[in-house]
């Protein structure tokens, strides 16, 4: 800096000169959100969803996921930006749809479903990434672990550790003479083990029985062979590209064979599955824009621990229990979040 007449430097006091350079240091380590405010650039967020857009979204991702970022108050369309990317059921699209995100670039990719975060993380090295719904993100190499997951990609899971014994307890509480469960699930999709089921059916006094399903035509023959091994009740995994998909299908075929099913989601109790027992998938979305929240405030994905599921919730269609001739006891129904009748 000079004087107005540019002969000599201008010497500013020590104090003043420390201010100066104290003040360049902040500038330097302001975070990537209150920079974009200050520069006028609104962050750019791509949500990458293997399912449909909506209407067609039974889950209603979308709604809840801009619902809670506006109580963040990040409006879409004003100081931030969400890119929506649906590949409507085929998978094959997932990784076109994630390079065209990081081509943009947004800031932050949303990915639903393990297909989606492998889809992500084979586009970018460097995009934050946020799980909205993982099965189980560490078997599936997404992260290192729950609580340091490492890397560019954190979120949440959307199985606790014992979810699937609490699912099994359900169903021999509601059927106390069952002794055999069928495991339907999509192994392409879902690193979970069937084995996990073994140790709490064991001490339920239940056999369960794996029926994978990879593709939509084999959803039939999966039922037709349960009906064959004798299995008394269906435990149904949460798959996007299949079963998921085919929810109607899956709640006919199970009546059409008589065999009482359980989920995860509520949506299928809601079409006439027997009961559903889960995380609030709400929740989950909801819980999506608190990460993008943080990232976009600066933190780093790394240092973000995921986070397993602590809503649940209990669904119990007791018209769907009387057509199959099934008595649901009094404290199962009194424990219900919601009782269909």
């Amino acid at each position: 800096m000079t004087d107005p007449i540019g002969s000599e430097p201008l010497r500013l006091p020590l104090g003043r000169r420390r201010f100066m350079a104290a003040l360049a240091g902040g500038l330097l380590a302001v975070p990537r959100a209150a920079e974009a405010q200050q520069t006028g650039k609104v962050p750019r967020v791509g949500v990458l969803s293997p399912t449909n857009p909506p209407p067609r979204d039974p889950f209603r991702h979308q709604e809840n996921f801009e619902a809670a970022l506006r109580e963040l108050r990040w409006t879409p369309g004003t100081n931030i930006v969400i890119e929506y990317r649906y590949a409507e059921g085929k998978p094959e699209r997932l990784r076109a749809l994630a390079d065209e995100l990081v081509r943009m670039p947004v800031d932050v990719i949303v990915a639903r479903s393990g297909t989606a975060i492998r889809a992500a993380q084979e586009a970018t090295r460097t995009i934050p990434i946020v799980m909205a719904g993982s099965m189980d993100p560490v078997s599936d190499g997404f992260v290192h672990s729950l609580a340091r997951p490492g890397g560019h990609t954190t979120g949440l899971s959307l199985l606790a550790e014992d979810l699937s014994g609490k699912q099994l307890e359900l169903m021999k509480e509601a059927m106390p003479n069952l002794s055999r469960v069928g495991i339907l699930r999509n192994p392409s999709v879902s690193h979970e083990r069937p084995t996990g089921f073994e140790t709490p059916a064991r001490a339920l006094g239940l056999e369960v029985k794996e029926f994978p399903v990879r593709r939509d035509d084999e959803l039939a023959a999966a039922f037709d062979a349960m009906s064959r091994a004798h299995v008394g009740a269906v435990l149904v995994r949460a798959d996007p590209l299949v079963l998921d998909r085919h929810r109607a299908d899956l709640v006919a075929l199970s009546a059409r064979h008589r065999l009482p099913a359980v989920y995860i989601f509520r949506e299928f109790a809601e079409l006439g599955g027997l009961m559903s027992y889960g995380a609030k998938i709400a929740a989950i979305y909801r819980r999506a824009a608190t990460f993008v929240d943080k990232i976009l405030k600066g933190a780093k994905p790394a240092d973000l621990p995921v986070e397993q599921p602590t809503e649940f919730e209990l669904v119990i269609n007791l018209k769907t229990a009387k057509a199959l001739g099934l008595t649901i006891p009094p404290s199962l129904l009194a424990r219900a979040d919601q009782v269909i009748e």
